[in-house]
């Protein structure tokens, strides 16, 4: 049989091995990537880097000659956090509020994308319906929930007068834990289609063979959501907790709208001190030393629900 010059170098004869041809490496795909990557480290690399170097420095907006670096004060900045109470209020709130929200969010999308996987009729326009908080911008929502939550004229007081309350006005915006549940239930009404559509994706992708033979056993309805439906859906819960996780840390036009952070830092969070020091009060390097910290923090966060997402690929 003959051998085309394409296929080998050369054939195996007796103890010779058969030596694989070389590849040449092609740069024509790489150089229509450059302008790309020259953009992203433009738009991106530089910020970050640039950042990191301010956050080694006393920078100040109205002191532009403090921006000047020095090896023995370069970690003051990650000192005086370590100090400030309100910092670590800051970040107590942001894992507070990032934890109860994602798990109450995952549940209620968890549920909503079984009801909707099982629907015969007007899926399509139930999908639709899905989507519309995904379509506001979020400083609308923080607006439109800081209406539904107003003391005064807010829809949520009247709805309980007209349900019969007769006590004193709830001050949903101002009082501490209802304050952060108030923001908590505006991140989720605007992030909730999300978690839903990634869920139902994954659920409409599992095979039916193992419900069939689960029903052939006469497992319950629970027991297949418990051992197949669960299970399965491993790698779309890391998929959707991973973005959703980092989108919610970000919170801040709703945080920013509906309570500023207030009153007297109840519901700051990580972003909106890191933008009062660095915009409000100039204090540009305290604010990139935040803003590396947040980083670490989502970094290390993303990593470990990376490789828990490896952990549950399913080689074929």
């Amino acid at each position: 049989m003959a051998l085309t010059a394409n296929a080998v170098t050369s054939v195996p004869l007796g103890n010779q091995r058969l030596k694989a041809p070389r590849r040449r490496i092609s740069w024509f795909p790489l150089a229509l990537i450059l302008p790309s990557v020259i953009l992203i480290l433009l738009v991106i690399g530089f910020p970050l880097v640039y950042s990191l170097y301010v956050s080694f420095t006393p920078y100040e907006l109205l002191k532009p000659n403090s921006l000047a670096f020095d090896v023995s004060t370069m970690f003051n900045n990650y000192i005086r956090l370590t100090r400030d109470p309100v910092f670590w209020r800051s970040l107590g709130n942001t894992l507070l509020f990032v934890t109860i929200t994602v798990n109450l969010q995952y549940v209620l999308a968890l549920g909503l994308s079984q009801l909707l996987a099982r629907v015969t009729r007007g899926q399509s326009i139930l999908r639709t319906l899905l989507m519309i908080p995904m379509m506001f911008a979020p400083i609308l929502v923080g607006f439109q929930f800081r209406w539904f939550f107003n003391s005064n004229l807010g829809l949520v007081n009247n709805f309980l007068f007209s349900l019969g309350y007769s006590g004193e006005e709830i001050a949903w915006l101002i009082d501490e834990p209802l304050g952060m549940f108030s923001i908590i239930v505006a991140s989720i009404w605007m992030n909730l289609p999300v978690t839903t559509i990634i869920l139902l994706a994954g659920t409409l992708s599992l095979p039916s063979d193992l419900y069939e033979a689960a029903d052939v056993d006469g497992a319950s309805g629970w027991a297949k959501f418990r051992k197949i439906t669960l299970p399965l859906l491993a790698p779309f819960t890391y998929i959707a907790l991973t973005i959703q996780s980092l989108d919610v840390a970000r919170a801040f036009d709703i945080v920013r709208i509906m309570t500023d952070g207030g009153p007297a830092h109840r519901t700051e969070l990580i972003w909106t001190y890191t933008t009062r020091l660095a915009i409000e009060d100039t204090k540009f390097g305290l604010g990139s030393a935040m803003s590396w910290v947040t980083v670490i923090v989502s970094v290390v966060f993303t990593v470990y629900l990376f490789r828990q997402l490896v952990k549950t690929r399913v080689v074929s």
